[in-house]
């Protein structure tokens, strides 16, 4: 039996697809939102968690190490991911937190199904139509943390804002800041967030 925790935060597509798969003799399925999906793991200890990388809390910025927390008596779950192919930048994060498994959302069910086996087996799963998003994140030249400061800034929070949200100091962030410019070739930070969504780094 394969313990899956569903993350999705719109409640009507996370309780569709959890009974769907559910009819699976071999699966046990348990969903949760993003914000509820930490506690949800430590009460339910799946095998996979296959989260949605759109994340309607954190300032759109999906907590996937949350995921993937180890505890001491048990083996954290595989990490399998619900991606958009015009979202590279949230592909990157999901390689980097140690993600095994890459679904596209607007692909087959079916793909789904048998990304979570393949993953149960510790083994990689990566859907074709992803490909060319692959090799996209491969070129971003942005570091997680640069990602996760321009999403915050994307969504209209102040330095002082980026700040508290990340655990940093305001200069950090301005350096950060500046950083993301130079890399991106932009001319300020309102340029930097207009070139990152156009790549879909954002």
């Amino acid at each position: 039996m394969i313990r899956v925790l569903l993350v999705h935060d719109a409640c009507l597509v996370r309780s569709a697809l959890a009974r769907w798969l559910r009819d699976e003799a071999d699966l046990r399925v348990y969903d949760a939102p993003w914000h509820g999906a930490p506690s949800r793991l430590r009460t339910v200890h799946p095998d996979i968690c296959a989260a949605d990388l759109d994340c309607s809390d954190a300032y759109g910025i999906p907590p996937l190490r949350d995921l993937c927390t180890h505890e001491a008596d048990r083996t954290p779950p595989r990490l399998l991911v619900l991606a958009s192919a015009h979202r590279p930048g949230l592909l990157k994060r999901a390689a980097e937190a140690g993600a095994l498994g890459y679904v596209n959302k607007e692909g087959s069910p079916e793909n789904l199904l048998r990304a979570i086996r393949r993953v149960a087996k510790g083994k990689r799963f990566v859907d074709d139509t992803l490909g060319y998003s692959f090799l996209k994140a491969a070129e971003m030249p942005l570091t997680e943390r640069e990602l996760s400061v321009l999403s915050l800034a994307a969504d209209g929070a102040s330095v002082a804002e980026i700040a508290g949200s990340l655990h940093l100091s305001h200069g950090t962030i301005r350096n950060y800041m500046a950083a993301i410019t130079r890399k991106t070739g932009a001319r300020n930070r309102i340029d930097a967030i207009r070139i990152s969504q156009g790549e879909g780094w954002l």
